[in-house]
């Protein structure tokens, strides 16, 4: 990727610095065999893992047998929690576990929309946090509810584009934008679910994203290898876009050949 000045572009989040800006998902591919060749072609450095479908005890047979940590970040997340306690207590495991102590926090009531319990996560982020837990919170599109996460320390803020596992991209791109605004200067912002096309990961770094995190337009799309790697592309240029700076939208037409010097 060129970039002015030849700048190296790092995505830093807590202590550590990563060249990758596409997190990818381990979940609901066909096989472990397709999941790591996705993995792959997406060339992702972080790589979250629901600690509730690792069998910790028998790692040899387990989801973690199929993962190479010496090439991939693993951070495990709380998916499946539906409250604060049980979300704490499912961090706490996986760091007891050996897993790691940063923890991609997940509350989700159980009401059929998939969306986060903002009053939970801030409650649970606090109490991580205060533990020693590096914290990155799956939180809606509010940009009030992403700045009391950043207060009690969190390490990104990570708003939906749309509900999980919906593909229907980012829907209110505004509220992105009020989020990066809001707390985009203090701390990366990583939009996390609803993203369905390489298109929709462009738009997240075209407006200023940090990184996307994608499971499930991977998973299960048709080709997820050669969809990994359209991602991967997506993010890229969205980034680079970014970088370069798009013309302003006008209502007028604008000749893009010189007006002067014309032949008569």
């Amino acid at each position: 990727m060129h970039l002015p000045n030849d700048k190296k572009d790092v995505l830093r989040i807590a202590d550590r610095s990563f060249s990758s800006r596409l997190m990818v998902g381990t979940g609901k591919y066909a096989d472990f065999s397709t999941m790591q060749k996705a993995l792959a072609a997406a060339k992702a450095e972080i790589v979250t893992v629901a600690v509730r479908r690792v069998n910790l005890d028998e790692r040899e047979t387990s989801l973690l047998a199929y993962l190479d940590v010496d090439r991939y970040f693993l951070l495990p997340n709380t998916a499946g929690c539906q409250t604060a306690e049980e979300a704490i207590r499912t961090a706490r495991l996986a760091r007891a576990a050996g897993l790691s102590n940063w923890i991609k926090l997940e509350v989700i009531p159980a009401d059929g929309t998939l969306l986060p319990d903002p009053i939970a996560t801030i409650e649970a982020a606090k109490q991580l946090v205060e533990e020693g837990f590096t914290v990155l919170p799956y939180t809606t599109d509010d940009h009030i509810v992403a700045q009391k996460l950043v207060e009690v320390g969190c390490a990104t803020v990570m708003p939906l584009g749309s509900s999980i596992g919906t593909g229907q991209g980012i829907t209110s791109p505004d509220r992105i934008l009020r989020i990066l605004d809001a707390v985009g200067h203090r701390v990366p912002v990583v939009v996390d679910a609803g993203i369905g096309a390489p298109s929709d990961a462009a738009l997240a770094m075209e407006l200023g994203a940090d990184a996307v995190l994608v499971n499930t337009a991977i998973a299960k799309a048709g080709d997820p290898i050669a969809m990994a790697e359209a991602m991967a592309k997506g993010v890229e240029a969205g980034r680079l876009s970014f970088h370069a700076t798009r013309i302003e939208k006008s209502r007028t037409a604008s000749p893009s050949s010189p007006t002067t010097g014309l032949v008569k």
